[in-house]
């Protein structure tokens, strides 16, 4: 019997690596130098003699990468994704701290929904601040320690077939063609992905991609900050539709070297903070005192701008024929709206997937559906969370899911009840930060104590 999806991702945030490495095959190449690349490499090191990860950007290469266009923006490291990498890495925590992280307790976060503070959950989990180079490259230094993980610095062409599997991938450097052979090939090329392309050039099918246009501008900008152990490391602030608003949200975070890293984000043709004047003036305006703090201290450099078009997902898991030897992982699969913050906690929990499918010893000379099976749950459910938050803004005009109206009325309730009321607010927390799936919100005891709390409320 199968299991249900929530059951499913309860027991992928449980999984931990194998206490012995115990190799199963004999290459296993990545395409892609991202976070998701590198976290799949991780899990492959325990079951590969040799993980080979090609990508563009020099391994070596310090602070924002040239193919991470986004790099210079705010990055969340959700509840999820932290439990995520200190299993992978331990002791990451601890390093990353000494490299200038900050914690984020608690205690220490704070959340506004249209400027009304949110209850604080007592027993919520850490979390961490900091950079997103600052986090990428310390994931980067420790999975390149690894004594059977090599990079290549080259351009990634296309795939070596062979009747019906993917075995190795091609690649070029200055002009000169490799071939890299693969007993399992991950593509992590990120939402710019050719993978599909490479397929329909082989006679495969092409997977369907499905898009939600959203047109999210967002900005960034660093401030100095003097405290050296802020009180208050993480806020968030975020304004819904009914808000008289251009800008849906804010947020700003502590990190490293003395810096609060802050942003700002609106839709369509609203892009807040375009200038350093507006930014400042925005946040002074439109948030709560504790922002304006931050926009009162000295801004380090300019104001950094990124347009995200749409979120997308590119559904291999419904294709009938797919070669073995081949899977994605991370934004390849399915990237979302960034005001959510789910991308490197979904590509951490893509690389549970590929832990729990290859613990149990696979024919890795079939197609790899079981994996394909236990991303999708994770996929859907990252996409279900930001997909139906987006719908709700008035310039997105779906495409809308079966019973929409009813389960959009549904999660208003359980917002709403948020502010005030901390078991809602402990289950919300829960499916946000990814470490429960959104059906344990579809409870009908979850929904009638939401009503519960709003009634108090008013």
């Amino acid at each position: 019997m199968s299991l249900s999806p929530s059951r499913v991702f309860a027991e992928l945030n449980a999984v931990r690596p194998p206490d012995q490495p115990s190799p199963t095959m004999g290459t296993a190449v990545v395409v892609g130098g991202s976070v998701a690349g590198l976290l799949a490499a991780r899990v492959l090191s325990d079951y590969a003699d040799s993980v080979v990860i090609i990508d563009r950007d020099d391994p070596q290469v310090t602070g924002a990468r040239p193919g991470v266009p986004q790099g210079t923006q705010l990055h969340a490291l959700l509840p999820g994704g932290f439990f995520q990498l200190e299993r992978l890495f331990p002791g990451f925590r601890d390093q990353a701290l000494a490299r200038g992280a900050v914690e984020a307790p608690p205690a220490a976060r704070r959340n506004y929904l249209d400027g009304r503070p949110k209850v604080v959950v007592p027993d919520d989990a850490d979390s961490l601040a900091g950079s997103r180079p600052l986090l990428e490259g310390l994931i980067r230094q420790q999975v390149l320690r690894l004594p059977n993980v090599k990079t290549v610095t080259a351009r990634a062409t296309g795939l070596v077939f062979d009747g019906t599997a993917v075995t190795g991938v091609r690649y070029d450097v200055g002009g000169v063609p490799g071939v890299e052979s693969a007993d399992l090939t991950v593509d992590a090329m990120g939402r710019s992905s050719r993978l599909s392309t490479w397929l329909e050039q082989a006679d495969w099918d092409r997977p369907v991609t499905r898009r939600m246009s959203v047109h999210l501008n967002y900005a960034t900008a660093q401030f100095r900050r003097p405290a050296v152990t802020p009180a208050l490391t993480v806020a968030l602030a975020l304004h819904t539709a009914k808000m008289a608003s251009d800008v849906a949200g804010a947020a700003f975070f502590a990190i490293e070297d003395g810096r609060w890293m802050a942003m700002m984000a609106g839709y369509g043709d609203n892009r807040p903070g375009h200038t350093a004047e507006d930014f400042i003036r925005r946040l002074r305006e439109q948030f709560p005192p504790e922002f304006g703090d931050v926009a009162g201290q000295e801004m380090l450099g300019g104001v950094q701008t990124y347009h995200h078009a749409d979120s997308r997902r590119r559904d291999f898991h419904a294709l009938k024929r797919f070669p073995a030897g081949l899977i994605s992982v991370g934004d390849a699969v399915a990237s979302f709206n960034p005001v959510y913050g789910q991308g490197m906690t979904a590509a951490g929990l893509h690389a549970a997937c590929l832990s729990t499918y290859l613990r149990s010893n696979p024919d890795l000379t079939q197609p790899a559906h079981e994996y394909l099976a236990l991303q999708k749950v994770v996929v859907d459910a990252a996409w279900s969370t930001s997909t139906s938050a987006d719908l709700a803004l008035p310039h997105v005009d779906g495409p809308y899911p079966h019973g929409y109206r009813i389960t959009s009325w549904a999660s208003r309730q359980i917002i709403a009840a948020t502010v005030t009321d901390v078991a809602t607010a402990r289950r919300f927390n829960e499916v946000v930060s990814m470490r429960a799936h959104p059906l344990s919100l579809a409870k009908p005891g979850v929904l009638l104590g939401a009503l519960r709390a709003n009634r108090r409320a008013h």
